[in-house]
């Protein structure tokens, strides 16, 4: 464990410098984390998404069956606002620097590393994901496709995003709704078309009372959670139109987070009903049930007394969401989520170097008991 450091730092760094935001194909960097995968078992699941673009999720595996899977996502958000290369996978000092580097490639790599540093004898499983960012569909497509896991049946999965090694029970899952209005484009001096946005004034009017009930109405609140209300974010998209034309297609999505003890179905329906009023097209995208386990389940005691931090819960979401279908899910691993989806994005180093160990650790607290006892 004393010689990790230069392929921890060297793995981050290129992962970090290949552009796998989600709308790219993400195979290059499956490639370069696969290439780390020597003397593992690897299983790769291609897929198209939803654009017709190629995506590639990866299962490795040694040992025997059971024990820990070390999980987390290839894909990252998009480079808005960045003013430097989003892809140098700069190492300045004491940081690695570049979009992803937190969120979540700095992990990835700590996990591999970690999984490497494993004597045979432990059996370790890697989820690697993509489209985590999106759709969950790496995730997804591991629970109902790998037959790498169904063989080899691990016991417990560690999701790495950063947490800053603080062990997270539970989380949101989202309902993503989109909106369409549909007009009729022309010069807007001409009177000849419609713009799609006057369809939206009382859709728009009636999802900020939703907005508005979500931080009222204590029925649609969890007191586990900061903040003890569900998000409800809205992005207005008019694909470019120009102030002088009349909008031909206006496109609302609107992403909704409910933890486990939330009843989603009051928002949904508010949703849907307010989207007929004014004639939009509606479409619904859902994750996984919330993922939550309870304080003193195994694995988050295991996980707890590892750390020496109490567990807790968040309010975004991971892949634990679908990876819950193969087993019981904790989120822990290095960096910290307020670096996530910034301009300038980086991670500690000295917090990747100190996450291998304790994975290690996990890995081989978890192979040595019954599956029933994690």
């Amino acid at each position: 464990m004393t010689s990790f450091r230069s392929d921890l730092h060297g793995l981050a760094s290129d992962l970090v410098a290949i552009d796998s935001r989600s709308f790219v194909s993400n195979l290059a960097v499956a490639d370069r984390v696969e290439a780390a995968l020597v003397g593992f078992d690897v299983e790769r699941l291609d897929y198209v998404d939803g654009a017709g673009v190629a995506k590639r999720a990866l299962v490795a595996h040694k040992g025997g069956a059971g024990g820990l899977a070390l999980s987390g996502h290839m894909d990252t958000v998009p480079d808005t606002g960045w003013q430097e290369d989003p892809w140098s996978g700069r190492i300045e000092g004491a940081w690695l620097h570049g979009l992803g580097s937190t969120d979540m490639k700095g992990p990835v790599a700590a996990c591999i590393v970690a999984a490497q540093a494993l004597p045979a004898s432990v059996p370790v499983t890697l989820l690697i994901t993509t489209d985590e960012e999106t759709t969950k569909a790496g995730a997804r497509i591991i629970a109902e496709r790998s037959e790498l896991v169904r063989r080899m049946r691990p016991a417990a999965i560690l999701v790495a995003e950063p947490t800053r090694m603080i062990p997270v029970r539970g989380h949101r899952s989202h309902v993503a709704f989109t909106a369409v209005a549909t007009g009729v484009q022309a010069h807007s001096s001409t009177g000849q078309g419609r713009n799609a946005n006057w369809d939206l004034v009382e859709f728009l009017a009636e999802m900020k009372g939703i907005y508005r009930r979500l931080r009222e109405d204590p029925s649609l609140q969890d007191r586990d959670y900061d903040p003890v209300f569900s998000d409800f974010n809205l992005v207005i998209d008019n694909h470019g139109a120009a102030v002088n034309v009349t909008v031909p297609t206006a496109t609302v999505r609107i992403k909704f987070r409910y933890s486990a003890k939330v009843d989603p179905s009051p928002v949904v329906d508010a949703v849907r009903a307010a989207a007929s009023r004014a004639g939009l097209a509606l479409s619904e995208a859902r994750e996984g049930f919330p993922p939550e386990l309870p304080a003193d389940h195994p694995l988050i005691r295991l996980c707890a007394g590892t750390v020496g931090t109490a567990p807790r819960t968040a309010p975004y979401g991971t892949d634990a969401s679908g990876l819950q279908a193969v087993a019981p899910c904790v989120v822990l691993g290095p960096g910290d989520i307020a670096e996530a989806h910034t301009p300038s994005e980086k991670v500690r180093l000295a917090d990747l170097e100190a996450a291998v160990p304790v994975f290690v650790r996990l890995a081989k607290e978890v192979a040595a008991r019954p599956a029933q006892a994690v």
